[in-house]
C-alpha cells in the first residue's frame, strides 16, 4: 500500500518540490494552507502537480485545526514546512514569526503525543540557528541565533528534541543551509538578483539595489534538499541532520556570476542601499554535511554556477 504524506506549507518552494518528489515515489500527498480555496498554489501549478495532490485548509496556530487534520488524514509522514520564512521580515514581525514557527511546532508535537500517532515527523530547521560559522557547522555546533527568525527556529529545534526524548516520537529536524530554485519568491535576495539582472539584460534601465554584499552563504539546489528531507524520515531511528554543500560564496560573487552569465558587468548596474541593511546579520554561513553523507547517502551535486544558470533560464522564458 502507498504511504500518505501530509505537507504543512505545501505552497512554498520546498513544499512544492517535496510534493513532486513524493508523488514520484508513489505517495498520496495531502497539503495544507490557511485557506486552500483561495490560495493560488503557483509553485504546484509550475511543477504541473496541482491536480495530483489533495489540498485542505489548516492553520498551524490553531491546535484543534491541526488535531482534526491529523485524525482525518492519518498520515504516515508529516513534513512541517509552514511558518514565516523571511529572516529580514522577522525583524519587523518578531512575535508573529515566533508564533508561526516555534509555537506552531509545539502544537503539532502535542497533537502527535495526545493522539499517540505513529506518524514520522519532519521539522524544517535552519542554518540560521548557528549564527556566524567561519568554519563549517556540524550537528554539535552551538546555536547562536542572530535574528528573531533564527531564535524561533532554535526553539522549535529543541522542542522537537525534547518530545523525541520524553515521549518517544519519531521526530527529526533537518538543518538546511540556503537552498535556491526558480520557485523562490521575489522577496528573497537571490530571486531579486536573478529577476532584476534578466530585466536589465533585456533592456531595462533600472539598477539592482542591495544591502550587505560581503556576506557569505552556503547555497544549494532546493530539489536536492527535499530529497534529504525524505531520507531523514526513512531512517531506523529519528535524528537531526545538517544539509549543506560545504562550500561558501559571497553575495557579491553571486551577483557577479549572475551578471556575467548574462554578458554584463555587475558594477555598472548595482548600488548599495544602506536602508536594506539588517540590524544584525550573519557574515559567514557554511555547513558540514558529513553525517548526512554517511547515514543518508546524500550529498549536494548542483554547483552555484548551475543554480544561477537554471534560475536565469526560467526567468528568460517568462
Amino acid at each position: 500500500m502507498s504511504k500518505t504524506a501530509l505537507i504543512l506549507g505545501i505552497s512554498g518552494q520546498d513544499g512544492a518540490y517535496l510534493a513532486h518528489l513524493l508523488l514520484e515515489k508513489g505517495y498520496s500527498v495531502v497539503g495544507t494552507s490557511r485557506d486552500h480555496e483561495i490560495g493560488s498554489f503557483l509553485a504546484l501549478h509550475k511543477l504541473g502537480i496541482k491536480d495530483h495532490v489533495t489540498l485542505r485548509s489548516m492553520s498551524t496556530s490553531d491546535f484543534r485545526s491541526i488535531l482534526t487534520t491529523i485524525q482525518e488524514v492519518q498520515p504516515d509522514e508529516i513534513y512541517n514546512l509552514a511558518g514565516q520564512t523571511s529572516v529580514g521580515l522577522s525583524f519587523s514581525y518578531p512575535v508573529e514569526t515566533f508564533e508561526s514557527i516555534s509555537v506552531s511546532t509545539i502544537h503539532i508535537l502535542e497533537c502527535l503525543r495526545i493522539l499517540k500517532q505513529k506518524s514520522r515527523f519532519y521539522n524544517a530547521g535552519s542554518s540560521e540557528v548557528f549564527g556566524n560559522t567561519p568554519t563549517p557547522a556540524h550537528e554539535q555546533t552551538p546555536f547562536r541565533p542572530r535574528s528573531p527568525y533564527a531564535t524561533a527556529k532554535a526553539a522549535a529545534h529543541f522542542a522537537v528534541l525534547n518530545y523525541r526524548e520524553a515521549y518517544g516520537l519519531f521526530a527529526s529536524t533537518g538543518l538546511l543551509f540556503n537552498h535556491e530554485s526558480p520557485l523562490r519568491p521575489a522577496r528573497f535576495v537571490t530571486q531579486k538578483i536573478i529577476s532584476t539582472a534578466v530585466r536589465i539584460a533585456q533592456g531595462s534601465t533600472e539598477q539592482l539595489q542591495l544591502g550587505n554584499v560581503s556576506i557569505h552563504r552556503d547555497w544549494g539546489w532546493a530539489p536536492e534538499y527535499v530529497e534529504a528531507m525524505w531520507r531523514i524520515l526513512q531512517q531506523e531511528v529519528p535524528d537531526d541532520f545538517i544539509i549543506a554543500t560545504g562550500k561558501m560564496h559571497s553575495l557579491e560573487e553571486f551577483v557577479r556570476k549572475t551578471f556575467s552569465q548574462l554578458g554584463l558587468s555587475y558594477q555598472d548596474h548595482v548600488i548599495i542601499d544602506k536602508n536594506l541593511l539588517r540590524p544584525s546579520d550573519i557574515e559567514k554561513s557554511v555547513g558540514d554535511a558529513t553525517k548526512a553523507a554517511k547515514l543518508l547517502d546524500w550529498k549536494a551535486d548542483i554547483t552555484l554556477d548551475k543554480i544561477i544558470a537554471k534560475m536565469i533560464e526560467v526567468q528568460l522564458q517568462k
